[in-house]
């Protein structure tokens, strides 16, 4: 199944704007700055877990899996009320889901902080509403799913440093969010961006924005 067979003359005449403004930081006129509030690298190698929603869940995945201390990035669903959903049921925009991607990271190498820098820098556009390029509804909504309160503090720090530092065009409309269960996706969506980069849409849409991780972090781009 192919997003890009449904939805390709609309993507043609949006995707390149889109692109742009990820390539962007997002739509802002300025570098966006790493957040002043953040965790101290562990002392020790561990395991951590970040879920965060900003589009399609395939170039988010793409993205967390080229960053160095990432150890797994899995696509997913969050945030709505239907146990065990489903990718069509999700799509329908009823179940309050948004896509989703769970990233389980080593905190001796990245923090929470610098994952989050990546995210609005490069992963997505954060001040779209409900929608990312040419992906249209609330299961596209822009997601912090925070995991404690340390990771609520940070990310609502974050935004509001970047509101108030006016890096971006508009307002930010992430949300942040307790988690409260991640549901991982079908396995055809799993690393699509990896078994299918000659797909248009991941060419015209995420492929850019690994390209940008590795100009913009080329200490936290990971080849693998």
């Amino acid at each position: 199944m192919s997003r890009i067979s449904v939805r390709m003359v609309a993507m043609v005449l949006t995707v390149l704007a889109a692109t742009v403004a990820c390539q962007a930081g997002g739509g802002g006129s300025a570098a966006v700055p790493a957040p002043a509030v953040d965790e101290a690298k562990a002392t020790a190698p561990g395991k951590q877990t970040l879920v965060l929603a900003g589009g399609c869940f395939w170039g988010i995945q793409a993205v967390f899996q080229h960053v160095k201390g990432v150890l797994t990035a899995t696509s997913g669903y969050s945030g709505g009320s239907v146990k065990n959903p489903d990718y069509q049921t999700v799509s329908s925009g009823r179940t309050g889901h948004a896509e989703s991607v769970e990233i389980v990271y080593d905190p001796s190498q990245v923090t929470y902080g610098e994952l989050l820098h990546v995210f609005f820098s490069v992963a997505h556009d954060p001040t779209e509403l409900n929608r990312q390029g040419p992906d249209e509804g609330t299961q596209y909504r822009s997601v912090i799913f925070y995991g404690n309160g340390e990771q609520k503090r940070i990310a609502e720090a974050y935004i509001a440093q970047l509101d108030q530092a006016k890096v971006y065009r508009h307002k930010i409309v992430t949300q942040v969010v307790a988690l409260q269960a991640f549901y991982p996706a079908e396995g055809y969506h799993q690393n699509y961006a990896q078994r299918h980069p000659d797909d248009g849409y991941i060419v015209f849409n995420d492929a850019p924005k690994v390209a940008n991780l590795k100009k913009e972090f080329p200490e936290m781009y990971s080849g693998k």
